[in-house]
């Protein structure tokens, strides 16, 4: 084989490099033939190797080929033919600046002539035409992917390129200006079309669509979350229709009688819990809505009629038909409770908004808190479970908030200076007894500035001794008003209204300072935290209360920065985050109106948030037709039920490792945001979802908002549990970790042949 190299400059500057080979016929065929015409294999042996990083040359190259085929050849002397070798490897070339070695295959466009190849070149023409057909021939080879011709053909001129991309990016930039421009349009709703569209948007309720498909593409373990095996939780007998764990009677009464100990909270031991869902009882019936719930509640909800005859005179509840009415009278109001207000009205401003929050104990059937509602003001009722049976049931059952509790040893589980009013209408409390211990607890819950009411015995017993059975000489019923008046005035107290059986005293605004003038400095409580209540003993002490601002009225204080977070009194929270809190539950509490359109509405009247932090919740919801009781768990970091307060809303604190303290089927809607990631390895999962089965009514609704690792333990669970669930994607999007778990328990009651598990 014969090669001779070109070099061709235009300007100065190398643009091409070329080789030529001659090669036998044989090569293609396997025949020798004399190589003798121009044109023959030399002409196909012919390639070029432009002087730049392309391999194949441009048309601008092959003219300036064309250009120089007048230029003659000079001759070469023959050189001998390779010799012979059975090796079928395809030979190659070399571009001479790049060191680029290419395999070189026939061009199966141009088949072998039957003459044999010339070793000599035959001209600059030949060479021209061997360009030709060897670029024809590289294109065409069956070892270039379709792409790769393309590229290489789409770099043959690079003028072409360079005004190619000066188009494209022209294109772009003209094409990014129009759609930025009419989305600018269209955002403004200028146009007809597109403020249509905007009303439809409106309009259209894309939330009820059955065929939608909400489930989040996350699992737990790698376990499909639409296929998961679950426990499956059993129907406690129907004796247990009523069962209160941590007030249960049969337990209470192991505990000593004095200072009401067996009337407080007294949990079953982890072995002797009840893991099975209570069931309703027979007929049980969503209650009526409100106001309608006030005056009457449906047998079936809570079957007792003892009330009905103990209490007949007094008007506390009647039974008519299928139904109990509540005709809003009490051992002290018999005439009704508006009348009784009207006449506590004429003291204490409850028109102005000054009072929002009261504590009512020993409440009956919270007739007294169902009709101050009218007036914006919540009530916190508590009665213990005896004799009367379901006396806190038929207040929940009326859509009023209260709890199952006393006052005997352990502080109530509510912060100091919580409330702007207490009251007690014949609840048989001895005020006087344990150095006025139970007034020292009254007082600490009590905001500087409130008011507590008392009416019953001992007041006026001069009047109603011989009712109360006693003689007229009978100096007990006195000495126990006096020892009343004299802790009253002990703690700071004015008497400011006596009429009848009703006394009305007012908490000094300035009571710290009436302390220490007074000389009562040693009764102050030494205790670092008055908010520590959970379990803690009631001490026959004045428990200090800071100086705070001036707390606004309601409603304005609903959304104010509370006092406790402008003076720094509640740890960890400031007004920035507090500000940031409402605006996130604004929109949170939108969100879930979308998922729930009942919510807002009379169908959900007792509401529960179980992580409460800073109210915002219960504060975004807050309307005549719903309550909403605010729990802070005492395990939580920051303290901020005294703040709820302050926002002129109510709650309690708990610890939801044990059963709250409430009668079964009393709430229609629970919300918990973060209370599982809270009590992660602190108890058992099952064991507070149990308890939020037990104290939700049939077909009422849980929202839960958690880790999506959380949900899904949650959400196995509660598919044994006889709920509907969904787990739906933050609001925010699908990448938020952070999910919502919307679950409503299905509607069952229990027989006679259903055992606990």
């Amino acid at each position: 084989m014969s090669t001779w190299s070109y070099s061709f400059k235009f300007n100065g500057l190398k643009w091409l490099s070329c080789q030529l080979h001659s090669k036998p016929s044989s090569w293609w065929t396997g025949g020798s033939q004399e190589p003798t015409q121009p044109g023959g294999a030399a002409r196909r042996g012919l390639h070029f190797f432009p002087s730049s990083p392309f391999l194949v040359p441009s048309r601008r190259s092959r003219r300036l080929v064309d250009a120089a085929a007048s230029a003659p050849v000079p001759d070469s002397p023959p050189r001998p033919a390779p010799p012979a070798t059975k090796s079928k490897q395809p030979q190659s070339y070399q571009a001479t600046k790049y060191n680029l070695t290419l395999p070189f295959h026939p061009s199966p466009f141009h088949p072998p002539t039957s003459r044999a190849p010339s070793p000599h070149v035959a001209g600059a023409s030949a060479a021209a035409a061997a360009a030709a057909a060897s670029s024809k021939s590289l294109r065409a080879s069956p070892l270039l992917s379709p792409a790769e011709r393309f590229m290489r053909g789409s770099r043959m001129n690079p003028g072409d390129c360079r005004m190619r991309s000066t188009m494209s990016i022209a294109i772009v930039m003209g094409l990014c200006c129009f759609f930025y421009i009419l989305g600018a349009w269209q955002k403004s709703g200028t146009g007809r079309g597109d403020s249509i569209a905007l009303r439809v948007t409106k309009e259209t309720d894309c939330t009820i669509l059955p065929n939608l498909h909400f489930e989040t593409h996350h699992s737990l373990g790698g376990v499909n979350p639409l296929v998961m095996t679950n426990k499956v939780f059993e129907s406690c007998h129907i004796r247990y229709s009523y069962y209160t764990p941590c007030q249960d009677q049969n337990r209470a009464m192991t505990f000593p009688r004095e200072n009401m100990i067996y009337r407080e909270r007294h949990c079953p031991a982890e072995s002797e819990k009840l893991r099975c869902l209570i069931p309703a009882p027979k007929g049980y019936v969503t209650p009526f809505p409100w106001p309608k719930s006030r005056d009457y509640v449906p047998y079936a909800n809570a079957p007792y009629k003892n009330l009905t005859v103990e209490k007949a005179v007094q008007n506390w509840v009647q039974f008519e038909g299928d139904v109990f009415r509540f005709p809003g009278g009490g051992t002290m109001f018999p005439n009704g409770a508006n009348a009784y207000i009207d006449e506590l009205a004429s003291v204490i401003p409850f028109a102005d908004g000054t009072i929002r929050t009261a504590l009512d104990t020993g409440c009956g059937v919270a007739s007294w808190g169902a009709y101050l509602m009218d007036r914006s003001v919540l009530t916190m009722s508590f009665a213990p479970r005896d004799s009367h049976e379901a006396q806190v049931q038929f207040a929940l059952e009326r859509g009023v908030p209260a709890v199952i509790g006393v006052l005997g040893t352990i502080k109530l589980p509510y912060p100091s200076g919580s409330f702007d009013m207490a009251h007690c209408s014949r609840c048989l409390i001895p005020w006087s007894s344990s150095d006025g211990m139970h007034m020292f607890e009254v007082d600490r819950v009590l905001r500087p500035g409130g008011y507590w009411v008392l009416s019953g015995p001992p007041i006026n017993w001069k009047t109603h001794y011989q009712t109360w059975k006693r003689t007229k000489e009978d100096s007990e019923a006195e000495q126990e008003q006096n020892a009343i008046e004299n802790i009253a005035e002990m703690l700071c107290w004015d008497k400011i209204y006596e009429k009848g059986d009703t006394v009305i005293w007012q908490k000094k605004a300035d009571s710290n300072e009436c302390h220490n003038k007074n000389g009562r400095a040693s009764k102050t409580c030494k205790i670092e935290d008055a908010d520590d209540v959970w379990y803690k003993k009631m001490e026959d002490c004045i428990t200090p209360f800071p100086k705070e601002a001036q707390l606004q009225k309601f409603p304005e204080r609903l959304f104010a920065t509370p006092p406790r977070i402008l003076q720094g009194h509640t740890s960890g929270v400031t007004e920035e985050i507090y500000e940031q809190d409402k605006k996130l539950w604004e929109k949170h509490v939108n969100t879930y109106k979308r998922i729930n359109k009942l919510i807002g509405s009379s169908r959900y009247r007792n509401i529960m948030d179980m992580n409460a932090g800073l109210g915002s919740f219960a504060a975004v919801l807050d309307s005549p037709i719903s309550w909403v009781m605010n729990v802070v768990p005492t395990i939580s970091k920051k303290n901020t039920l005294g703040v709820i307060y302050e926002r002129g809303l109510i709650g309690i604190y708990h610890d939801w490792c044990e059963a709250f303290s409430t009668y079964p089927r009393t709430y229609d809607l629970i919300h918990a945001n973060g209370l599982f990631s809270l009590y992660q390895n602190k108890c058992d999962i099952e064991d507070i979802l149990l308890e939020m089965d037990r104290i939700l009514r049939p077909e009422g609704a849980v929202i839960l908002r958690d880790n999506v690792e959380v949900l899904n333990k949650v959400r196995r669970a509660v598919m044994g549990m006889r709920w509907k669930s969904k787990l739906l994607d933050h609001e925010d999007g699908p990448h938020i970790p952070e999910k919502i778990l919307v679950s409503v328990k299905k509607y069952w009651v229990g027989s006679d042949k259903e055992n606990s598990s």
